[in-house]
This record gives structure tokens, sequence and C-alpha cells, in this order.
């Protein structure tokens, strides 16, 4: 049996989806988009929605519109991909990393630790779509004192008043969070529509928002997507109507907006996505049913009291357990013909970031979560009995590996 990690949910609807968007002439930026923005406010809840062509510029646009500049800081775990501290990078400010905790999302008593008054904004990860402590994240930011050290250097930052809670949502739509969508209980979330993604687009993501009272979310709306195609007032679609020619370029902008071929398959995804949702709950759950007893399998959370996952990875641990035990483990199962991953090499050990002068033995659970462990594969179009090989080619590989049989 041959099980591979991610595949893409491909269907006729998608197919049909991607061909109608060929025939019709226009292929990038244009009704399919904005019909994929529609479904997307009316899923979350939310105002105010603009696709991108990824999650890291969708993300770096967000902090330009805040306001960051050389010098400020924004807050990110160590336990990510590279692509949240590289959108800080982008926009010119600072990452400053916070260790994990036991559940794979920030430690909230390490960003209150870790706030100065050049913070401007914190970007907790859903990882593997487990949603952050909300609650306390915003009980940091909103308290007096948090507050009274915020230095507003922008027009939004001022209209914000404190600093900005950027959801990194990559993994988690269709999460909820005391049973709202995470979109709801942040500022601003980035969703990714990565090949791999609960929902994907091929490439591409989303800048999700409902900013309340103070903000003006139409016209929020409108700036964001000018700046998505270099800071033009019309797109190219409103361009190609017969006399609308004419446009102006008024800001200096990025060149990131979602093509209507790519839209294409994520709308067809998104119109089925309680089916796909439920599906991944499947398989999650089935995970957990059969690896409960076996005591070195330290298995991820489960949904309960409103939280619900977006059951995007399977993020598992082993203990007792040695990284080079984990590797080979996975070597073992991939002979068997099952892929399995890692999520994540903390960021503190990949070249680029030791370099600038992050250290390793600063973030201890970050690096003890990555030494065990293991993703295995979740998606839709695995069955059951796919599940249960996957689980006991595991099984096997860990006493081999131990050298317990």
């Amino acid at each position: 049996m041959k099980i591979t990690f991610a595949p893409p949910y491909i269907d006729d609807d998608v197919i049909k989806s991607v061909e109608e968007t060929l025939r019709s002439g226009w292929i990038t930026s244009g009704p399919k988009v904005r019909a994929l923005e529609e479904a997307l406010c009316e899923r979350l809840g939310v105002k105010g929605a603009v696709c991108v062509n990824s999650w890291t510029s969708g993300a770096t646009l967000v902090l330009k519109w805040l306001g960051v500049k050389p010098g400020d800081e924004v807050i990110v775990p160590a336990y990510t991909y590279c692509a949240t501290a590289m959108a800080v990078m982008d926009a010119g400010a600072t990452p400053v990393m916070v260790d994990i905790n036991d559940n794979f999302t920030i430690d909230t008593d390490k960003i209150e630790q870790a706030i100065t008054p050049k913070t401007k904004a914190i970007i907790p990860v859903d990882l593997g779509g487990i949603p952050c402590d909300y609650d306390k994240i915003r009980n940091i930011v909103e308290s007096e004192h948090i507050k009274s050290m915020f230095v507003a250097e922008s027009r939004v930052q001022e209209q914000f008043g404190r600093i900005m809670i950027l959801s990194d949502s990559a993994h988690s739509i269709g999460a909820k969070y005391k049973g709202s969508d995470i979109a709801r209980v942040v500022d601003v979330c980035v969703l990714s529509f990565h090949a791999v993604k609960n929902i994907t687009s091929a490439e591409g993501g989303a800048i999700c928002f409902d900013l309340g009272e103070r903000f003006d979310n139409d016209a929020t709306v409108k700036w964001l997507k000018m700046m998505t195609l270099n800071g033009q007032t019309k797109d190219a679609f409103a361009k190609a109507q017969m006399g609308a020619w004419r446009y102006d370029i008024v800001a200096h902008g990025m060149k990131i907006n979602l093509p209507d071929v790519n839209a294409a398959i994520a709308l067809a995804q998104i119109k089925k996505y309680d089916y796909l949702l439920e599906e991944r709950k499947r398989v999650y759950n089935h995970y957990r049913e059969l690896l409960q007893e076996y005591h070195w399998a330290v298995l991820p959370p489960k949904s309960d009291c409103g939280t619900e996952l977006s059951y995007h990875l399977f993020l598992l641990r082993i203990n007792p357990i040695t990284e080079q035990q984990r590797n080979d483990l996975i070597n073992l199962m991939a002979e068997k013909g099952v892929a399995t991953n890692v999520h994540y090499i903390p960021m503190p050990l990949l070249s680029f970031f030791s370099e600038q002068g992050y250290k390793m033995e600063d973030y201890p659970v970050s690096y003890k979560t990555y030494q065990c462990e293991i993703s295995l594969p979740i998606y839709p179009q695995l069955g059951n009995i796919q599940v249960e090989y996957v689980v006991n080619t595991l099984v096997e590989s860990y006493y081999k590996v131990t050298d317990r049989i």
C-alpha cells in the first residue's frame, strides 16, 4: 500500500470550475476571485476578504497597512514555518521569537514578557489547525499596563490604540475558538490556500477581517485590493471593459493578486467544505482511537468546550524516542509506503535565523517538541483501512527503532 502525505482534493467539480474559467477567456483576477472573497466573508462571518497569491504576501501587506517600519518589533512563535517571521522582515520590522506551550501554540506568558514599546503586532499561529488561547492574548494587549507602553506611529496604529493581533491562520480555516471562527476573535487573520492546505488554490491566500466601528471596512478592502496590484486604482478586469482604460498609480504597492484560474479551485472546494472538514475530522479521530492504547503516543489535542480544530495536521509526539530514532522511524515508514512529515524545524535551528542571532536554547519547549514530533497523513480521501495501515506501520516501526521487539 502506498500512502502519500497531503494530496490536494481535486474532484470533477474542481475540474469543471477551472475549465469554466479557462473557457471564459478571463484567467487573471476577476469574477471568480470576487466570488471567493464573498464566500469567505459568508463562511467566516467577516466584513472583508482580499485574496492574494500567498499567505506570506498577505501577511506582509497587512503589516505594511499597519505601518510597521525598521526598528519595530512583531512577536512570533519560534515553532512555525519560516514565512511567519519572513513576512515581518519583508515589511521592514524585526521578528521577536517566543517559545510555545505543550499544545503547539504560542506561550502567552512569554508574549507578555517579550512586549516592549517597539512592539506593534503579535502573530499567533494556529499550528495544525489548533486555535491559540485568544482570550489570554486579547487580555494582554487590552491591559492598561501594556496599552500604556504602546507607541502609535501611524494612522492605523492610532485607530487600534494597542498592539494588533494578526492570526497566522494558514492551517485553521474551519477552526473555531469558543464557538467563533478565528477571524472573528482577532483583528485580522490571513489564510493560506497552498497546495497542501484544507482548501487550496494551488498557491494563494486571503486576508480576512471585521475591524469594528473604528475602521471603515469597505475602504480597507478597497485599499488592500489596490495594493495587491502595484497601487493601481483599477484592476485588470475593470480596465478591460470598453472605454475604461484609464487608471492611476497612487501608492507603492505590491504585485500579489490571485488569478481567477486559481480562485476557481478554491471556490469549488469551499462550496463543499463542511463535507471536507468532516472527513478530515473522521481521519483525525480514528488516529486518536487507534493510538490511545500506546503509552508512547502523545496524542494531539481534541476539540472541546466550543473550541474546534480544523484537523489540518495530526501532530503526534512520541515519548520516549530520540531525534535520530524519530528520523529512522520516518525512513522505515517510507520503506513501507507511508509518507510522513515533521512540523516544523524550529526557526532558530535554520541557518538563516541562527545567523541572525536567534539561539535554539532560548526556546526549550520548541526544541523538545521538534525532536519527537511526526505528522501523520490526514486528508478527506484517506479511508479507514488506510489509516489503520498507517498506524500499524507506525507501531511496527517504533518498536524496531527502539529495539523493543
